[in-house]
């Protein structure tokens, strides 16, 4: 239940046993496996409901986990942080966050590259089953009590204060998460109380997030998407990365999860200046097969005029932007009497279809935000900090980078129930 804070006695110190500061994804989970523990916990939010942010992820659909049931194979899209995550997921993983959902009356629906959601699709849904956890086991959920700092005495944090005054406990849980969705009051706040008290937090950048671009070829065709299709990124220096799979346009540029897992290494590219982009329709085809395609196609259109043709030859909705780089004149002439150089230039624009990425959408657009707190500062059997006891650190604040597809959700519940366990 939610109380209003100025209508009830805030705790004494003697009332609470653990502090857990955001009422996200991680710290739900934290505080209702503490209470769940028999610890008395206080879950303080500095908006008016908990979960604004687990209310808008994937889309309103939230991409609860990632249905790879082997820890080993799942950790490796962790990096090099994976190795420190092996004890936590010991403990809960993804198999548990499968039994913990479905225990509690939310089936799960696995969808492609085993992205999992909510049957319902509806991520309101994810926040309810918490919300009803935490109520279950007694947690005083506080809202719209923003914290300003940690306390600390005798090299130990012991409590919080707040814009109500100072709590006290034996533990606090940070769960503030990252930079992402800064509307939803997520603006790293906890990476600064971590910095202030001593903590090495590494500066938070967008991660996953969308890609600015210049073309305007590219924003007319919003909401449009290709796959397959192949991407290849080129910075100012010659560095390359390219990535295959489906792309989606909208009104400022790239996004879908192709360019979201992609959009780290671009930032890295993006250091030298704006970076040059082709993107391949044909990526199953080599140059020369590609041109056989056209020709096939061509040779059973030979009174037809190029620009209607050219529908043919790329996927639903890319026509546009195809016409919109062949010369006019070549459009509104017949196939048949396209010459070979003709065939092969636009043959070189389907595999070279260019643009140029100008830079990301930044925090506000991000779904991801690297950055956080070091992993060597944290016992990851149990998310204290090695620098103060009674302090814990889960989710977003953990300096880990990670793709799109419900690794950062699953590593909210894997932290935040290891957390809760152990403050």
């Amino acid at each position: 239940m939610v109380l209003a804070p100025d209508s009830v006695r805030l705790p004494r110190m003697d009332d609470v046993d653990i502090i857990v500061v955001g009422a996200g994804a991680s710290g739900l989970m934290a505080a209702g496996r503490a209470a769940e523990c028999g610890r008395r916990v206080l879950l303080l939010e500095k908006n008016s409901r908990p979960g604004e942010k687990l209310n808008i992820t994937g889309g309103g659909r939230c991409n609860i986990t990632n249905a790879e049931f082997d820890t080993r194979i799942f950790l490796s899209f962790f990096g090099d942080a994976g190795k420190f995550l092996f004890s936590p997921f010991s403990r809960f993983d993804v198999q548990a966050t499968f039994d913990f959902f479905n225990g509690r009356g939310l089936g799960l629906v696995v969808e492609a590259h085993n992205r999992t959601f909510p049957e319902t699709h509806k991520a309101p849904d994810v926040t309810r089953v918490l919300a009803d956890y935490i109520r279950e086991y007694g947690v005083d959920l506080r809202t719209d009590i923003s914290v300003e700092r940690l306390c600390v005495e005798d090299g130990a944090v012991t409590g919080v204060a707040t814009s109500q005054g100072t709590f006290k406990a034996e533990s606090v849980v940070l769960a503030t998460g990252g930079a992402a969705y800064r509307e939803t009051g997520s603006t790293g706040e906890g990476l600064k109380w971590l910095s202030e008290v001593g903590h090495t937090v590494h500066e938070a950048t967008p991660d996953i997030v969308p890609l600015q671009v210049k073309e305007q070829w590219v924003k007319d065709l919003a909401g449009t998407t290709i796959e397959p299709m192949k991407i290849t990124f080129t910075s100012v220096g010659g560095d390359k990365v390219s990535r295959k799979g489906r792309l989606l346009f909208t009104h400022f540029g790239l996004s879908g999860p192709l360019i979201l897992n992609s959009a780290n290494d671009v930032k890295a590219l993006l250091k030298d200046g704006p970076v040059a982009t082709q993107i391949d329709l044909l990526p199953d085809l080599d140059p020369t097969e590609a041109d056989r395609h056209v020709l096939s196609v061509f040779d059973r259109n030979k009174n037809k005029l190029v620009r209607t043709v050219i529908k043919q030859l790329v996927p639903t909705g890319m026509a546009r932007a195809l016409v919109a780089m062949v010369p006019e004149d070549l459009q509104e002439r017949k196939v048949n009497v396209m010459t070979q150089l003709e065939r092969k230039q636009l043959v070189l624009i389907l595999k070279n279809l260019p643009l140029t990425v100008t830079g990301t959408m930044g925090y506000d657009w991000a779904v991801v935000c690297d950055g956080g707190i070091a992993l060597t500062e944290i016992d990851t059997r149990t998310m204290q900090s090695r620098l103060f006891p009674g302090l814990f650190v889960v989710g977003d604040l953990l300096h880990i980078n990670r793709p799109s597809g419900g690794y950062s959700l699953q590593l909210c519940w894997t932290t935040g129930y290891v957390a809760g366990e152990n403050a």
